[in-house]
């Protein structure tokens, strides 16, 4: 029988730091996939099976991502693996911030960490390439891709937690009734600053599985996410990592279908408000699409398009906005406050976690999209790039 002293150590709750008992870790089981899917995607990203790019090799990027985000704990925490697996003192002070790498792999491997963390919308093809010349097959760039835009996520979802334990007990104990109000809806197809509700295709930069020669365990990841997954070339794409495709498909039905807590229109809010900020093009197409189809309007999509500083049609909507906007940009710089100004707008703690899991979802989403591939238009030519 295990107990509780042989269970591995949730990171988020490390990180945060939750201890049973507390109310925020009980808030947090609330939502139990989402917690085994969080943790593990964590084990998978560091899996020894994973070949091409060494656990060490992704320890540093993990350090170098967590210290580029001001993720103080987390980063404490991969510092410590890595001088647990006996990890160079050169390569871990470069990954730190203290000095160039002088390993020429290993600095490619950061230079494409700061990029994706950074400034994820200058990804490009180019830096996948230099990956590649850095001798990682197809496989293990989509290893780092998945990594780099998983660590994006747990940062943010650290840094919510940690807001909300920053704000103390209070808060609205039952969410408020949804407004009634009609709202509405602009003529499609929208087009401002690059973003559409036009429905986008994607074309990836690594050749992705061929489902003739897909394994068992590519399948299944592919069915988890959706039975049309195996269609699309991002999802066989990802599938060259099944374990993380699967952990991490697991993970996104939770946050954006489950039922309870924050209304599902609201969460697709949160994702687009991401999208648009990171200038992911193809995902604020899809989540302004799923918006309108759930909320019945799309006056509010239209406004985080033209300007997510002022957008929102009532003072809910304006404060999930700019929640959203403040943890996508500059997680570290949450705190209670901003939790506080969620609850005066009628949110419940729970709701807010949604929301945080949804934001923080679509940091991840938007790297993997923006720095792996690009979107097009059904009939093949590129889309218009982003203009923040």
């Amino acid at each position: 029988m295990t107990s509780p002293e042989t269970l591995p150590v949730d990171v988020i709750d490390q990180a945060v730091p939750l201890a049973a008992g507390d109310a925020l870790h009980a808030l947090r089981r609330q939502r139990p996939k989402i917690v085994d899917a969080t943790q593990g995607s964590y084990a998978g990203m560091f899996s020894p099976a994973v070949v091409g790019v060494s656990v060490v090799e992704r320890l540093l990027v993990a350090l170098h991502a967590c210290r580029l985000s001001g993720a103080a704990t987390l980063a404490d925490h991969y510092r410590a693996r890595l001088q647990a697996e006996g990890a160079d003192a050169a390569l871990v002070a470069a990954a730190d911030g203290g000095a160039a790498a002088s390993d020429a792999r290993v600095a490619t491997l950061l230079a494409f960490t700061t990029k994706l963390i950074v400034r994820p919308i200058e990804g490009d093809r180019s830096a996948v390439q230099s990956l590649a010349d850095a001798g990682l097959p197809p496989a293990a760039i989509v290893a780092v891709g998945q990594l780099i835009a998983f660590l994006s996520y747990q940062i943010r979802v650290v840094a919510g937690l940690q807001a909300l334990a920053a704000a103390g007990a209070g808060g609205p104990e039952t969410a408020q009734p949804a407004e009634a109000r009609g709202g509405s809806t602009v003529e499609s197809p929208i087009r401002i600053r690059g973003f559409t509700n036009e429905v986008l295709d994607w074309t990836p930069w690594v050749e992705p599985v061929r489902l003739e020669e897909a394994t068992p365990e590519q399948m299944a990841a592919l069915q988890e996410m959706s039975p049309t997954a195996k269609d699309q070339a991002y999802f066989r794409l990802l599938a060259h990592q099944p374990e993380m495709l699967l952990q991490r498909s697991i993970a996104f039905n939770a946050i954006m279908f489950a039922p309870g807590g924050m209304p599902r229109a609201e969460r697709e809010l949160g994702a687009t408000v991401e999208s648009r900020l990171n200038g992911c093009v193809y995902c604020a197409s899809v989540h302004a699409q799923r918006f309108e189809q759930l909320a019945k309007r799309n006056d509010v999509i239209v406004q985080l398009f033209e300007d997510p500083a002022t957008a929102g049609t009532s003072a809910r909507e304006k404060a999930i906005v700019g929640f959203s906007a403040r943890l996508g940009l500059a997680p570290a710089d949450v705190g209670g406050a901003d939790v506080q100004a969620l609850r005066t707008a009628g949110l419940t703690d729970g709701e807010t976690l949604d929301l945080v899991h949804a934001v923080a979802l679509f940091a991840w989403a938007n790297r993997l999209m923006l720095n792996l591939g690009e979107p097009i238009h059904k009939d093949g030519t590129l889309a218009e790039k982003a203009r923040l």
